[in-house]
């Protein structure tokens, strides 16, 4: 099962995220920032397609339909590195590809480092006109590290972070050092180590909190500080279905947990190590655990998210399998005994059989055969373990 699992942990519908799409073997988790005024109406920025598409950089006047310049408002990339990107995010603003709040992620290659960067650059503009023009400020902020695949992995992340920065930006920029420049500074802390800090915090005892976001059981957490609060909500929230089973569905699934009276997961860190109380897992959730904890890339935190992806992808799969062996079970005594089978070498029949539960509700038809499944379940034991 482990084993099977694993394997699906390294791959999404042939389209997987490697370690060398991250940053593979020793190099460094590079990351940097870049944030610049875009203004329209000036004739100072030429950008032009070099014949392998890449954008040139030079400087220079434009054509009146690219009349507009980037002024570098913060940055830390190398000084080499600065003008390349200015190029970059000119040509797609040249083309009208940047839409406000939106951001996009595409690779960049930058004479340091010499390889290829996922860039996030997403186009800001102010709700209010400055004095100086009838126009809200514009701004392009840029986000780069790990590769494409792996940056576009917390796209929707950094599309909040990007929201966030918007409203502490100023036209005179008085408080570029005091809110802008660590806000800047911390994206990558913020937006993408959460999964990674979750992970190494609690080790063999990650199973816990998978069960628990599937299961939707509210999770406390006591004598923590702000940012481990912060860290497990946010792997709580990534780690759930939400967004991937329908709403309503959704909606039920919490008033039957709800009617079950559960009880909250309480995380306790008064001690060195983090101590649970009320928790419980399954074999489904600890083989994933082993996933986690068993990932030698050197920690990169693009990949974390990658298995948690596909953590989620794998309990889908497992309901729709149940749901078609379910209507195949309606007709067939054989397709009953394969639901048996299935529920039992799973791993995870306690919620599977929860989430059918709830979909099956307005389909009468398969109620005698969720019913006998319920009771099989019973008989067998949940197989869950607790805390």
């Amino acid at each position: 099962m482990l084993q099977a699992q694993g394997s699906l942990a390294e791959s999404v519908d042939g389209d997987e995220l490697r370690s060398e799409d991250g940053f593979p073997g020793e190099r460094p988790c590079l990351n940097y920032y870049c944030l610049y005024l875009y203004q329209t109406g000036s004739l100072s920025l030429a950008v032009a397609d070099s014949d392998d598409g890449s954008p040139a950089s030079a400087m220079g006047e434009m054509s009146s339909n690219e009349d507009f310049s980037l002024l570098l408002v913060d940055t830390s990339l190398p000084a080499e590195s600065e003008p390349e990107l200015k190029g970059f995010i000119a040509k797609w603003l040249s083309r009208g590809a940047l839409f406000e709040g939106m951001g996009n992620v595409s690779p960049v290659e930058l004479s340091f480092p010499e390889y290829s960067l996922g860039c996030y650059y997403c186009l800001l503009r102010q709700d209010q006109a400055c004095e100086s023009s009838n126009q809200p400020p514009e701004y392009v902020v840029c986000f780069l590290g790990g590769s494409e695949k792996g940056l576009d992995l917390f796209r929707l992340e950094l599309d909040k972070y990007a929201a966030v920065l918007k409203t502490k930006l100023d036209p005179q920029m008085i408080n570029l050092e005091v809110e802008i420049k660590p806000l800047l500074s911390n994206w990558f802390a913020d937006s993408v180590l959460p999964i990674y800090r979750v992970v190494t915090l609690f080790q063999d005892k990650l199973a816990y909190l998978l069960h628990a976001a599937l299961s939707y059981t509210p999770v406390e957490v006591n004598n923590a500080d702000a940012g481990t609060q912060n860290d497990i909500n946010r792997f709580m929230s990534l780690a759930s279905l939400q967004g991937l089973v329908q709403e309503g569905t959704m909606n039920s699934l919490c008033i039957v947990m709800s009617d079950e009276l559960q009880k909250p997961v309480y995380v306790d860190f008064s001690d060195s190590q983090p101590q649970f109380i009320n928790a419980v897992s399954n074999k489904f959730c600890e083989d994933w655990m082993q996933v986690f904890i068993n990932t030698y890339d050197g920690g990169n935190p693009f990949l974390f998210r990658q298995k948690l992806e596909n953590f989620k992808l794998k309990v889908i799969q497992d309901m729709n399998s149940l749901k078609r062996l379910i209507r195949q079970a309606e007709m067939s005594h054989y397709a009953l005994f394969r639901c048996y089978t299935f529920l039992k070498n799973c791993g995870n029949g306690d919620l599977l059989l929860k989430f059918v539960k709830v979909e099956q509700a307005e389909m009468p038809e398969s109620g005698s055969v969720v019913s006998v499944l319920e009771e099989f379940i019973l008989e067998e034991g949940s197989a869950v373990h607790n805390s």
